[in-house]
């Protein structure tokens, strides 16, 4: 039966199917990881009290402490240390489950896929995890260092920061998916491109576009607001935006190849 000819109730099912999948892959990740949580957490503040230095022999990075002007983070509320474990426990399920969630994705839309494209399965789910793993990579070891850098000793004067363990978390979190996210950027412009929404030689067109589109979301998704840290967003997804285009021209259906 191809997906046009499947009821609603059996598209609704399926998805329900695929939600529950996910959601039971997140549970048992969010289960085993509960329990390093300090450990996670432990590792979450490395931007705030080292100094990230990039080196030519194995493991390539070097965490170097630093003097910082936050002594050490509190928690203002009673639940507010409880509900830090939680969130960081559950972010990295989130990432450890992506493959899984992904592949539900897949098993999802692939009814609407022609059998040739049906076997992408393995390399759409490395690609796809492999951007995100490199996006939150990119905003764990470049913008949070620069941005902690920026916002605590810029124009404090006799100022002493008291960050709560909940604020620290919530942005760090916050902009470790939303970089993620944002580098799964030619997934999205393959997808619709087979979709027929867009093609190679419309978003050739409209690149002057990009760019300005690019900055628009460097300056929301960036902490800082100089222009050094929103051009270094800015510049990985316009080379995002280019590879997309490039994939979309290898992945674009026949009858789109002369539009």
């Amino acid at each position: 039966m191809t997906e046009e000819q499947m009821p609603v109730t059996e598209h609704l099912s399926e998805l329900r199917r695929r939600i529950i999948f996910s959601i039971l892959s997140l549970v048992i990740w969010f289960a085993l990881l509960f329990g390093f949580s300090e450990h996670i957490f432990e590792f979450l503040t490395l931007p705030l009290k080292s100094k990230i230095s990039f080196i030519a022999e194995a493991p390539f990075i070097r965490f170097i402490p630093v003097e910082s002007n936050v002594e050490s983070l509190v928690f203002l509320a009673p639940a507010e240390a409880f509900w830090m474990h939680i969130k960081v426990s559950l972010v990295s399920a989130f990432i450890l489950s992506l493959p899984v969630i992904l592949f539900q994705v897949w098993k999802f839309i692939s009814p609407g896929l022609l059998p040739k494209e049906r076997k992408y399965v393995g390399p759409f789910i490395m690609i796809a995890s492999s951007l995100f793993v490199m996006g939150a990579a990119f905003c764990f070891l470049i913008v949070l260092p620069f941005a902690m850098g920026f916002l605590l000793n810029y124009k404090v004067g006799t100022l002493t920061p008291m960050i709560s363990v909940g604020a620290y978390v919530d942005f760090c979190l916050k902009f470790i998916v939303a970089f993620g996210l944002v580098f799964e950027l030619p997934i999205v412009i393959v997808f619709l491109t087979r979709m027929g929404i867009v093609t190679p030689r419309t978003l050739s067109k409209n690149r002057k576009y990009a760019v300005l589109i690019s900055f628009v979301i460097a300056a929301i998704l960036t902490p800082t607001p100089d222009a050094f840290n929103q051009t270094l967003m800015a510049g990985p997804i316009m080379v995002l935006y280019e590879i997309g285009i490039l994939a979309s021209k290898l992945f674009r259906p026949k009858e789109k190849e002369d539009g």
